[in-house]
């Protein structure tokens, strides 16, 4: 099923604009402009709102990824926000990076939702989730709010600190956190015939391992897959994949499940992921495919 997936209501953020090549948001109190290279259409709120922000991201020339923050008087380096829906309670510590990045996607709302709600469906008493590229930890604390026991991977070791800092703003702990190369922890795991019920996994287009491992997103992820097929607890199990390379279809995505998980063919959902801004508009930020027993 090809779906659309969407943020909820949440008071401790929105998109107010998106427009011009930038978004503009809020995050709790504190409105931030930022590049976003999809947003191709004109902006819908007049300058005059634009300028109010509290925070603007610049590049820096001749860069497509670097750049800095112009902040006004009183707006933090960092500060935490609340995520609050229905039975999940999270917190969450932001920070303005080199990257334009905030250490959290909004847009995975509908995610952290769906893999809370399916750990708790589990049969097992506690069931074992793994969290791949797993970033500041939204994932890995919405399973492990459910009762997952959980395994947060990410290849590097301040993201992961970011991640423990969340874990302990939200008063949960017990997460087991590893900065390791992906592909060489899934490998050991199938060799010791270890099984999840749960796997999360949110590839980057490119990256590298805590020992200079290359990751190219269209190189490894037919055999990552194949591999997590190995992992997931053939009768007890939720997975979750995430893609954010643009121009990466999400037909690519179920042509890859349906031969890999071919059990599921009837029951995997599959789309893209975008956020609404105040006029309305949908900015799409990624692809997704999710099923579950």
């Amino acid at each position: 099923m090809y779906s659309f997936l969407t943020t909820g209501t949440w008071p401790d953020y929105e998109l107010l604009d998106a427009g011009n090549f930038e978004k503009l948001e809020r995050f709790g109190r504190y409105v931030l402009a930022r590049p976003e290279p999809q947003a191709i259409w004109d902006q819908h709120l007049p300058p005059s709102e634009w300028e109010r922000a509290h925070a603007t991201f610049r590049r820096e020339k001749g860069s497509q990824e670097r750049g800095q923050w112009q902040l006004k008087p009183g707006m933090p380096e960092q500060w935490v926000i609340n995520y609050d829906q229905g039975d999940l309670h999270l917190r969450f510590r932001l920070g303005l990076s080199a990257f334009k990045h905030v250490g959290l996607f909004p847009e995975q709302d509908p995610n952290w939702r769906f893999i809370f709600e399916q750990t708790k469906q589990r049969k097992a008493a506690q069931p074992r989730v793994l969290n791949l590229f797993a970033y500041t930890g939204a994932a890995t604390l919405a399973a492990r709010a459910a009762g997952a026991d959980v395994t947060h991977l990410d290849s590097v070791k301040q993201v992961n600190f970011w991640a423990r800092d969340n874990m302990e703003a939200s008063q949960l702990d017990g997460v087991r956190w590893l900065v390791e190369d992906a592909m060489k922890y899934v490998r050991r795991e199938v060799k010791r015939g270890s099984k999840y019920q749960g796997l999360i996994l949110d590839p980057p287009a490119y990256g590298r391992g805590p020992n200079g491992e290359k990751w190219q997103l269209e190189d490894e992820l037919n055999e990552l897959l194949k591999l997590c097929k190995e992992l997931l607890d053939p009768q007890d199990h939720f997975f979750l994949i995430n893609l954010y390379s643009l121009g990466f279809s999400a037909l690519i995505l179920d042509n890859l499940v349906a031969d890999i998980f071919p059990a599921i063919r009837g029951t995997r959902e599959i789309g893209e992921i975008y956020l609404h801004d105040q006029g309305q508009r949908k900015l799409p930020l990624g692809t997704f495919c999710r099923f579950s027993s």
